[in-house]
């Protein structure tokens, strides 16, 4: 297979940006994620490729909990702070205000929809990334916007 021709073809996939958070006892994970898609209607469960490396992993396989975030098109800025390793003080995660969710996860106030999750399954593609299955436990839209997608950013994740 020719390999720029793998890359460019799978970065042509459509997908949102989002951004994952997580808590494991007094340590914090958070990362932006683009490969996301919701996996079944009953339960409600949404399928989220995480890099194994990560510290929102980390959080996320210990303490089986997770909040996924929408991003709004016009929110490049707060999906970017997010390609940072996990600075977590004073009621902030990279600069973004956070409140406990239900699950005691972090969610972002900032950005207009959350859906808080147990983790489900983790699935090793014995890759970079596991699959994580998420079950959808709360929810919250607080906007009706527009979502960002990496077709309308200069970012570049896949391939």
């Amino acid at each position: 297979m020719d390999e720029k021709v793998r890359q460019k073809t799978l970065r042509m996939l459509s997908n949102g940006v989002y951004v994952l958070t997580s808590r494991s006892e007094d340590r914090y994970g958070a990362a932006t994620v683009t490969w996301v898609s919701q996996a079944s209607f009953k339960p409600p469960l949404i399928m989220a490729a995480v890099r194994r490396g990560s510290k929102v992993f980390e959080c996320l396989a210990e303490s089986r909990h997770a909040v996924l975030h929408v991003v709004g098109s016009r929110q490049q800025e707060i999906a970017k702070r997010f390609f940072y390793p996990t600075h977590a003080v004073c009621g902030t995660i990279n600069g973004e205000a956070f409140m406990e969710g239900k699950t005691s996860a972090p969610v972002l106030p900032n950005l207009p929809a959350y859906v808080e999750c147990e983790v489900e399954q983790i699935v090793d593609t014995h890759g970079d990334h596991a699959v994580v299955i998420l079950r959808a436990v709360e929810a919250e839209c607080r906007d009706r916007v527009q979502p960002l997608t990496m077709a309308e950013t200069p970012w570049k994740y896949g391939g």
